[in-house]
C-alpha cells in the first residue's frame, strides 16, 4: 500500500542530515551530498532491488520485472549551496514509495521493470554544469567543454569527481542505462508563483522552456571619473544598463518568456573611473523556439544600439542552450488523469527551470512532469516549501500515473 505520508518523513529525516540553519547542504561532488546518496542506498536495502552507480555518477535502483521494458521515475539529491528541502529530492524519495508499492503489489515481480534514478549534478551549482549526469545517458555530454570546470577554489571538476568514482572520460559509458527505458516520470516542486496564485495544489508539466545563455561584453574607455565631462564617455556599464532594462520589454511581448541578466562585472571596477570593461550574462527562455530565436535576435541588435549610443564595441559569446522540450501527449494526457483524481483538478503549465527530464526527454524516451505548488513561489533558498498535503496528493499522483504509464508500456509491445 502507498504511505505518503512516510514520504514526508523521509525528507525531514534527510534534511535533519544534511542541512545546516542556512539550509540544504547537498552540493554536488562533496562530502555531504554523498552522504546524502549513502541515506538514500540505506532506504533501497530492504527492496529486492539491484543499484549501482553508472558510468557518470548516476544511481541507479532496479526492480526487475516480466518484462525487459522499464519505467524509469527519478530526480536529483544535489541542490544548490543554502538551498531548500525538496527541490530534487523529492521526486527521489517519492520515487522511492512508489517504488515499495509496486514491490508490495506484486510480491517482488512487476510485469514492466521499475528503476528509480538519482541523477548526479543536476543543479551545477559547484562548477556550472547543469543537467551533468542526465545529459551523460542521453548522449548530450559535453566532455571537451567541462573537464576543465573549476570551483571558488580552483578545484577541478574532473579531479572532483575522481574523488566521487567518477572519471568523466567514462560519461559515454552511462548511454547503456537507455537500454530498454520506455517511459521517464519526475516530480518536483514548481519552484514558482503560478500553482499557488491559481490556489492549486500540482500541475502537469506540458515541457521545459529552451534556453539562450550568453556572455556579452561591453567595451568602452577607462576614464577618470571626475575629469571626463558626461558627453565624451564611453562608458560600458551604461550600454550594459539599457540592455539589462530593454530585456524586460523584450520578454514582455511574450506571455511565457522570460529574460534576465543575474550578472555584471567591471573593470576597473573603483569608484574614481568611468567603465571601461564590462561583462555581462544573458539568459533567455521560452517553450517556442521561434520565440526564443526572436528574443535572441532583438537582445543582439539592441545591445549593438546601446553600444554604438554609449561609444562602444560589444561581443557575444554563447555560454550554452537547449531547445524547448515538449513533453510526450500520450503521457501528458494519462497525467492530466492522475492529476486530477489526486487534486481535483488538472492544470497544465510549461517549466521555465531546467529539469533532467528534459535531457531524457531529448534521448527520445517519452517524459512527463508533474509540478506541487511551491509556498511563494520561492526556490533555490532555506525557506523554500510546500504544505505536506501537496506533496503527499503528488506522490498519489506519481503512484496513479506509475501504475497507468505501466499499462501503456505494456499495451505498446
Amino acid at each position: 500500500m502507498l504511505n505518503a505520508k512516510r514520504t514526508v518523513k523521509d525528507l525531514k529525516e534527510l534534511r535533519t542530515l544534511t542541512a545546516t540553519d542556512g539550509g540544504g547542504q547537498r552540493v554536488a561532488w562533496t562530502d555531504t551530498w554523498l552522504k546524502a546518496r549513502e541515506w538514500f542506498k540505506d532506504k533501497l536495502r530492504d527492496l529486492p532491488v539491484e543499484v549501482h552507480q553508472d558510468a557518470a555518477g548516476n544511481i541507479w535502483a532496479t526492480l526487475k520485472g516480466e518484462s525487459d521494458q522499464a519505467l524509469l521515475m527519478g530526480s536529483h539529491l544535489d541542490c544548490v549551496p543554502n538551498g531548500g528541502w525538496l527541490d530534487g529530492c523529492l521526486g527521489v524519495v517519492a520515487g522511492l514509495e512508489v517504488l515499495r508499492r509496486i514491490n508490495t503489489q506484486y510480491n517482488g515481480k512487476p510485469p514492466v521493470t521499475i528503476r528509480l534514478v538519482d541523477w548526479a549534478d543536476e543543479e551545477g551549482a559547484r562548477f556550472g554544469r547543469s543537467l551533468l549526469g542526465s545529459s551523460a545517458f542521453a548522449g548530450t555530454h559535453t566532455i571537451a567543454a567541462d573537464r576543465g570546470r573549476t570551483d571558488r577554489e580552483g578545484v577541478r571538476l574532473e579531479d572532483a569527481q575522481k574523488k566521487c568514482g567518477v572519471d568523466i572520460d567514462r560519461f559515454p559509458e552511462a548511454g547503456a542505462e537507455r537500454k530498454n527505458a520506455a517511459a521517464y516520470l519526475e516530480l518536483h516542486i514548481e519552484q514558482g508563483p503560478v500553482l499557488e496564485r491559481k490556489g492549486l495544489a500540482l500541475g502537469v508539466v506540458t515541457g521545459t522552456k529552451g534556453v539562450e545563455r550568453w556572455g556579452i561584453n561591453f567595451t568602452g574607455q577607462a576614464a577618470h571619473s571626475g575629469s571626463t565631462p558626461m558627453n565624451v564617455r564611453k562608458d560600458a556599464l551604461a550600454a550594459a544598463a539599457k540592455l539589462a532594462l530593454e530585456i524586460r520589454s523584450i520578454a514582455g511581448k511574450h506571455a511565457d518568456a522570460v529574460c534576465t541578466m543575474g550578472s555584471v562585472k567591471t573593470w576597473p571596477g573603483i569608484v574614481t573611473a568611468v567603465v571601461g570593461r564590462c561583462e555581462t550574462t544573458l539568459d533567455q527562455r521560452d517553450l517556442d523556439p521561434k520565440v526564443l530565436k526572436q528574443m535572441f535576435e532583438e537582445a543582439q541588435a539592441k545591445s549593438r544600439q546601446f553600444a554604438e549610443e554609449e561609444g562602444c564595441t560589444v561581443e557575444w559569446e554563447k555560454i550554452w542552450s537547449i531547445e524547448p522540450i515538449p513533453f510526450h501527449p500520450e503521457l501528458l494526457a494519462f497525467c492530466d488523469e492522475s492529476v486530477q483524481r489526486a487534486s481535483g483538478t488538472a492544470f497544465r503549465l510549461p517549466s521555465g527551470p531546467l529539469h533532467d527530464a528534459a535531457e531524457v526527454a531529448r534521448a527520445g524516451i517519452p517524459t512527463v512532469m508533474i509540478f506541487t505548488q511551491s509556498l511563494k513561489g520561492i526556490s533555490h533558498n532555506k525557506i523554500e516549501d510546500t504544505l505536506e498535503e501537496h506533496i503527499e496528493m503528488g506522490v498519489t499522483a506519481l503512484d496513479s500515473l506509475a501504475s497507468r504509464t505501466m499499462k501503456w508500456i505494456l499495451e505498446k509491445r
